[in-house]
């Protein structure tokens, strides 16, 4: 547990005891399922506190008032497993889980449940759950799934009606804004990463679509 509250304090987001216990928890089921899974890159599980637990839980201090969550693509659980421990006992908390294969979803399904987080998971594609199903976002997160523009189009649904965005981007950052505003009229702020040197965390808001139609890579 000490590693939870070491990674808790890196990321600038105080946490309980309980959910330390919780994030201790779902770094042992990680580590447990990985091998069969491939949830995430094992050659990150050596770094798996900073690179994967406070890396997403940074994510946390720049919504603080946000109950409800979308994850899309969430596969591992990252950051959306990670952020449901962080809300674990707060009225109103609620973290969609978007990840359409099987054998990952089985693996948020479970950690969920032992965690005790208040976590809903679609086994579904993106396209089939954002914009047809009735989710009350207050933010919209991704890690890893896509380039800016492809993003927006997924969350476009969600985006539009007030929730905000929040995606942790690499050094290309700069050139995934660029294409992005080509089919998007946006706002944003770009913070930096407290866990990745050259990462960048985009906060997206007031999305709408320019003239242009945005590619559609699915």
């Amino acid at each position: 547990m000490e590693q939870a509250l070491e990674a808790a304090n890196q990321a600038g987001v105080p946490v309980s005891r309980e959910t330390a216990e919780a994030l201790a928890l779902y770094v042992s089921l990680l580590r447990r399922w990985n091998p069969t899974k491939n949830l995430v890159s094992a050659s990150t599980l050596d770094a798996v506190w900073t690179r994967h637990v406070a890396d997403s839980l940074q994510l946390v201090r720049l919504a603080p008032g946000a109950l409800r969550w979308v994850d899309m693509g969430s596969g591992g659980g990252l950051p959306a497993l990670v952020i449901a421990a962080a809300l674990k006992g707060r009225d109103g908390a609620e973290i969609h889980c978007i990840e359409s294969k099987l054998g990952k979803a089985a693996f948020l399904q479970e950690a969920a449940r032992q965690m005790r987080v208040p976590v809903r998971v679609w086994s579904k594609r993106i396209e089939d759950v954002v914009g047809r199903e009735p989710l009350q976002a207050e933010v919209v997160t991704a890690r890893a799934l896509a380039p800016l523009t492809d993003l927006l189009r997924l969350a476009n649904p969600l985006l539009k009606t007030g929730a905000v965005g929040i995606f942790p981007k690499g050094q290309d950052v700069v050139s995934e804004l660029t294409e992005a505003a080509k089919y998007w009229r946006f706002t944003h702020q770009s913070i930096p990463s407290v866990t990745e040197t050259r990462g960048r965390i985009l906060v997206i808001g007031d999305l709408s679509a320019s003239t242009a139609r945005p590619p559609d890579r699915t």
